[in-house]
């Protein structure tokens, strides 16, 4: 198993040296455009899509989860920022982020470390454990069962 995980790591590196993204990105350009997979946007070390399609969480985990992505998650304000602006240009005022509440305590999904929170509104995270984006104010707790949109995220060289 360790031989996999360093082997992936090893091939990760590879990748990144090999197209430039990482010098690109460290000078801010928005290289990962061009390594994202069509109709999904890059922001950082990120590939995002948004999907309009109303599901319960848990089933907007299993779509992403199909493309190879997880619910996203938000590591700081420009991210979260970024992620309101596609989805207002995608036409909604809401959509499912990677948030979720496991006895007390906040985490993502994509196991990112939950160190950066905007709350609009946080009721009791007992009957609303889940995470969604308002586009026009912070995070907003629901019931997971709620139908939304939601966004997908991957790591372009997907290791």
């Amino acid at each position: 198993m360790t031989t996999v995980l360093v082997l992936c790591i090893l091939l990760c590196a590879a990748s990144a040296a090999a197209s430039g993204f990482t010098d690109l990105e460290e000078k801010g350009a928005p290289a990962a455009r061009h390594i994202c997979p069509r109709d999904w946007f890059s922001f950082g070390s990120h590939c995002f899509k948004v999907v309009k399609n109303p599901v319960s969480w848990i089933r907007a985990e299993e779509h992403c989860n199909s493309l190879g992505a997880h619910l996203a998650s938000v590591s700081n304000h420009q991210e979260y920022a970024f992620l309101q602006q596609i989805t207002r240009m995608a036409g909604l005022s809401s959509a499912w982020l990677g948030g979720f509440n496991l006895q007390g305590r906040w985490m993502w999904i994509d196991r990112e470390g939950f160190y950066y929170s905007y709350w609009h509104c946080l009721f009791s995270p007992h009957s609303n454990p889940c995470i969604y984006l308002a586009t026009n104010s912070g995070w907003i707790n629901t019931p997971c069962g709620l139908s939304l949109p939601f966004i997908c995220s991957r790591n372009p060289f997907g290791c």
